[in-house]
């Protein structure tokens, strides 16, 4: 009845509470938590019952199979200690009946041992079946004893389970006894429940109707803000609904206000960009006219690529300034090195890009100046590259003698031009005539007889080219006779220093005017360290002997940035050669190559330095080498006016068609 009925009580309860008030929500949840706990508290109590009254019953239980046990352990040792009687007494009556045989044998016996002799044998027999007799007795006395021991081992087993079954009267007993007492403490237990419960929700519902006016009063209080909130509401949802299309709006204006912007700030950032790059070249020309007007040797310098097979990371020791083409950096050592140069070409630069920046000065050869271009670099840099290039991408030689032709071409209503070229190589400070038939022939330089200053090679081929195919069949000549070898930094090193000679003699129709340019065109043989190179023998002898000349060029160019009285020329073939270039009567510029890879590093560095105190040579005005008739009247000019060669140099000059006659 506690089980099922207190639940519904105090559900009934809580529903007339909540029907008859209308009571906070807070106070509600207070009232259903204290019913959940009661009714836990319930099911808790009713549960303990139940456990206890299905531990009675399992003692109850328990206790009649061992009471049953018990009986049927009597009534087995009963039956036992009947057959055991029976079995007795039985033994009992055959040890009689033996003993009683026992005495007529022994009787028998004596009368039989008077009587005859004869009767011995029935004796002999009469005491075998005595003395089997005798071990069937001994056999029933100790099963006799066995039976015994079975009978006192029933008692013990009867007298334990008599204990036993006492001792689980006593355990039903004591279980009957709490759970009485258990039923009555949860009778208790549940009516001070019922009755708190009772008290505390007559309480709550005191405070209930206590708190009700005020809630009612808070209500009728409320009504008005609600309907103010509900209209600010409603004009919010309005504005929620209209925000997209005013955030499409704001955003397309936005967007609008900053293309503006954005276009405004990119014209001005290209006008200025304009600006910076018409100043720098304004700065450009302004200092290639100072250049000019100094005669400062241009240097340019060129960054040849990685190669394939060279895995190093060259990317991070060279870079370029975006916005001046005349700064390279190199990162030696981890300090950041600055060079300033007059050009710097990109890994990237073609070859025709590089000719473009130095076609200037191989036109004004046509108009009778002095011309040098040399490539200055450590071995395997790229300077023949940049010089001779290959068969599809001819590097300056080529392209220089072709623009000549071209110039020579559009000038020829007016003029009449002669171009002549040779080829010379200092190897081991021994100069060799490349176009010769004689390689084996000693060259020496001379002084020019005609009084000029100039110096000529006695005994060196020339030919007369007309044509871009005339200049192939000319390099292939030089080429083939050229000296090269293979070392450890260069598989096709160049063991000497090679010199292309283009002379450009031209002669005005109308005017009489006669002019006579040099372009020299030249491919210095690398520097290298010997421990690097790996040079040998006859290799390591050329490698002292350019190491030498290329010293003896480092010599001159300090003279001649020093302002020295004396600059040694002599010192040298090649600066000997190159005199003429080096000095105020020519227009000379350097190709300094580097090579990206950290392990040339330290080269690279000592080319670049080599470069800078090269720029700062001033050599003075180149001068222009042109005559005039004496027949013919001519404005006067600028340029100095020089007397045209009297005397007959002792050179060779042969048409290109000698060539393959040889």
């Amino acid at each position: 009845l506690f089980i099922t009925d207190l639940p519904s009580q105090i559900k009934e309860m809580c529903l007339f509470l909540l029907s008859s008030t209308d009571c906070p929500h807070s106070q509600v949840r207070v009232g259903k938590i204290k019913l959940a706990e009661l009714e836990q508290q319930v099911l808790e109590k009713a549960s303990r019952v139940e456990t206890l009254s299905r531990q009675l019953e399992e003692s109850k239980l328990h206790a009649g199979e061992m009471q049953r046990q018990l009986e049927e352990s009597k009534c087995q040792q009963g039956e036992v200690e009947q057959q055991l009687s029976v079995r007795l007494r039985d033994c009992e009556e055959e040890l009689a009946r033996q003993a009683a045989r026992t005495h007529q044998v022994k009787y028998v016996t004596e009368i039989v041992e008077v009587e005859s002799s004869g009767s011995q044998q029935a004796v002999t027999e009469a005491q075998a079946k005595s003395a089997a007799l005798q071990e069937q007795l001994s056999l029933q006395r100790q099963l006799l004893r066995e039976l015994e021991t079975q009978l006192h081992e029933s008692q013990r087993t009867s007298t334990q389970l008599r204990a036993q079954i006492l001792v689980y009267e006593g355990e039903m007993e004591r279980a009957q006894g709490q759970l009485e007492a258990e039923m009555q403490n949860l009778e208790e237990e549940k009516n001070r429940v019922i009755e708190e419960a009772f008290i505390r929700a007559e309480s709550e519902m005191k405070a209930v109707h206590e708190n009700l006016a005020g809630v009612r009063m808070n209500l009728l209080t409320l009504q008005p803000a609600l309907r103010t909130l509900t209209c600010d509401y409603n004009c919010l949802k309005r504005q929620v609904q209209d925000f997209p299309f005013m955030l499409d709006k704001a955003m397309t204006e936005a967007k609008q206000e900053i293309c503006q912007v954005i276009g405004e700030v990119s014209s001005a950032n290209q006008e200025l960009l304009r600006k910076y790059k018409r100043e720098m070249n304004l700065r450009k020309k302004c200092h290639n006219e100072l250049v000019r007007l100094k005669g400062n040797i241009r240097v340019f310098c060129r960054v040849r690529p990685v190669c394939r097979g060279e895995h190093d990371s060259a990317e991070n020791m060279v870079s370029f300034d975006p916005d001046d083409d005349a700064l390279l950096y190199l990162s030696n050592k981890g300090k950041l090195m600055t060079f300033e140069l007059d050009k710097v070409f990109h890994p990237q630069a073609t070859q025709e890009g590089v000719f473009q920046e130095v076609q200037s000065l191989v036109t004004s050869c046509i108009d009778g100046f002095n011309v040098c271009i040399f490539a200055y670099g450590q071995t395997g840099s790229g300077k023949t590259y940049t010089m001779e290039g290959v068969a599809k991408d001819p590097g300056i030689n080529q392209r220089a003698l072709r623009l000549l032709f071209s110039e020579v071409t559009e000038k020829a209503p007016d003029w009449d031009f002669k171009i002549t070229v040779s080829m010379v190589e200092i190897y081991n400070e021994t100069l060799r005539n490349l176009l010769g038939d004689n390689q084996g022939e000693k060259l020496d330089i001379k002084m020019n007889p005609d009084g000029s200053g100039q110096l000529y090679v006695p005994g060196l081929t020339e030919f007369t080219v007309q044509s871009p195919e005339d200049i192939n069949r000319v390099f292939e000549l030089g080429h083939m006779n050229r000296a090269t070898a293979c070392t450890n930094l260069n598989e096709h090193s160049s063991r000497s220093h090679a010199l292309l000679i283009i002379t450009v003699a031209g002669v005005n129709f109308s005017t009489g005017h006669r002019t006579q340019g040099k372009l020299n065109l030249v491919d210095l043989a690398g520097s290298e360290r010997i421990a690097k190179s790996g040079a040998e023998g006859s290799r390591l002898r050329e490698a002292q002997c350019i190491n030498k000349s290329l010293s003896a060029l480092g010599d001159v160019i300090n003279a001649l940035r020093s302002r020295h009285s004396h600059v040694p020329f002599r010192n040298s073939r090649l600066t000997y050669l190159l005199s003429d270039s080096l000095s105020g009567d020519s227009k000379t510029l350097m190709m300094v190559q580097v090579s990206p890879l950290v392990c040339n590093m330290s080269e690279s560095v000592c080319s670049l330095k080599f470069a800078q105190r090269v720029r700062t040579i001033e050599l003075g005005n180149a001068t222009r080498r042109q005559w005039e008739n004496s027949s013919t009247t001519s404005s006067p000019t600028h340029d100095s006016v020089e007397t045209p060669p009297n005397a007959q140099t002792q050179q060779r000059v042969y048409s290109i068609n000698s060539l393959f006659d040889k």
